[in-house]
């Protein structure tokens, strides 16, 4: 059974159940080393007691304090540090005046006035609220950043997701145009059957388009399923003309990659390669591992780029009267697709064979499919939990 790896949760995932261990952590802190200070000066052990009111009192006044730094660290920076400056030593000055009145009241018998009492605790309780203050907005401040940031994050995600959207939506309009044209066609013929068993494949094809999201990913078996539904519309058009061979690795058939991205390939091929030709040509799907990458080559016989209408394959522009004519989709909107998806870590390279032809060539990070054991071992392990 696969053992799943510790799972930590951030320290600052609950914002507030960070702050009071903190709070309890440091001022624990604080009264420990006063305590080990006065233990170790040989003080009475009495003492003690004062060392615990004065923790509790600085403990109190800090969560005033936090409640006030919480309204002005969202206003402007002057505002912020104005008010602070303000603030805080009224707040030591309280702190100050609370533990040299404990203390008066503690040593009754003592010959120092309160206000040497004051003025001595004032240094040191100015540091610890000090110390908490610069630690509280810098918590805080690092906080709001990587909030900032996650949001930026979510943002480009969102931003990446609707281009890729927006790539595949493009595909639906120019294969439709084609595929219908080619019924009505069909239709105006009154090749009744060939016409609805057209039909039936546009639809079986389409359906799959509305189940899988714009930015899916499938598996490679899934993809070359689909490429054949394609295929199967487009041998109604040029029947023996057209050709097909696949070389699909099984080792390669969970790896994922984006939906519909083999269609365009594909058809670009039979447009300038089988079309073209009153012979046609063989248009060859073929998929393998090179490393940790899926590669990923569709390659045919036609003409390659050594005619004035295929040379405008890699731009995907044709021509008509001397008139350049888009073509809506193609290998650019492939070559975008990946760069949304992948990034550097992709290659997509066009490739003329010595033996004639044209080829893609594609290279992609081998991801893969959770098989239906890792599922079920993902159940059955409990998942540890760390803070």
């Amino acid at each position: 059974m696969r053992v799943l790896p510790i799972q930590p949760i951030p320290f600052f995932a609950d914002k507030d159940k960070a702050f009071w261990r903190l709070q309890f952590a440091g001022w624990g802190g604080a009264m420990l080393l006063r305590t080990m200070s006065a233990l170790a000066n040989d003080q009475p052990l009495s003492n003690l007691v004062l060392v615990l009111i004065a923790t509790i009192t600085g403990f109190s006044i800090s969560l005033v304090l936090s409640v006030v730094y919480r309204l002005l660290i969202t206003k402007r920076p002057i505002v912020t540090w104005g008010m602070t400056a303000l603030i805080l030593p009224i707040a030591v000055a309280l702190h100050a005046f609370i533990d040299a009145w404990v203390i008066s009241l503690y040593r009754a018998d003592s010959d120092t006035s309160f206000t040497q009492l004051f003025i001595g605790v004032f240094y040191y309780d100015a540091t610890l609220l000090g110390a908490w203050s610069a630690l509280y907005y810098a918590i805080n401040f690092y906080l709001q950043v990587e909030e900032q940031n996650d949001q930026l994050i979510r943002l480009e995600n969102q931003a990446t997701q609707a281009q890729l959207a927006m790539l595949r939506y493009q595909l639906n309009p120019h294969f439709l145009f084609n595929t219908l044209n080619s019924i009505s066609t069909l239709v105006l013929l009154k090749q009744t059957e060939p016409a609805n068993a057209m039909l039936s494949r546009l639809s079986s094809f389409l359906r799959y388009t509305l189940i899988n999201k714009p930015s899916a990913r499938v598996t490679v078996a899934t993809e070359v399923d689909t490429l054949k539904l394609y295929l199967d519309i487009e041998l109604m058009r040029f029947e023996e003309r057209l050709r097909t061979t696949f070389h699909v690795d099984p080792a390669t058939e969970t790896c994922l990659l984006p939906s519909l991205l083999l269609q365009p390939l594909v058809e670009n091929a039979i447009k300038y390669a089988v079309a073209p030709q009153e012979s046609g040509a063989e248009i060859t799907v073929a998929t393998q591992l090179v490393g940790p990458m899926l590669r990923i080559t569709v390659s045919d016989t036609g003409p390659g780029l050594q005619t004035p209408t295929t040379d405008n394959r890699l731009s995907g522009m044709t021509y008509d009267g001397g008139e350049p004519v888009s073509t809506g989709v193609g290998l650019s909107n492939i070559r975008d697709r990946l760069s949304q998806a992948y990034g550097e870590h992709h290659r997509f390279e066009t490739v003329e064979p010595v033996e004639g032809g044209f080829a893609v060539l594609i290279e992609l990070p081998a991801e893969r499919q959770p098989s239906p054991e890792d599922i079920e071992d993902h159940q059955r392990q409990p998942v540890l939990v760390g803070r």
